[in-house]
């Protein structure tokens, strides 16, 4: 981890509600402190069972600690992404599941 480092202007291709959307990363972390993770692989039992769990555990205590957003990136593409969230809740954002 390294605290305080900027990310690079880039554009994303993301999923927004069924739909390509392009968003910077300016766009997403400009004014934040967020968590930027990755994992191997989407649908990988580590990655399921112990990575993404223990974002999900401390979620909570890491917004207590001045976290405004957690990201978390694989190789896999946003299909793939969004197909894992899907499998594993009825929403891809801790914060929407309530």
């Amino acid at each position: 981890m390294i605290e305080g480092k900027k990310c690079s202007n880039v554009v994303l291709k993301t999923r927004k509600i069924g739909k390509w959307v392009d968003v910077s990363t300016d766009e997403i972390f400009k004014g934040k402190k967020v968590i930027l993770f990755s994992l191997p692989g989407a649908f990988t039992p580590v990655c399921s069972e112990k990575q993404l769990p223990g974002f999900e555990e401390n979620y909570d205590k890491l917004l207590g600690l001045g976290i405004n957003e957690i990201y978390c990136i694989s190789v896999n593409d946003g299909f793939v992404m969004n197909a894992w969230a899907c499998l594993l809740y009825t929403s891809p954002s801790p914060r929407d599941r309530g």
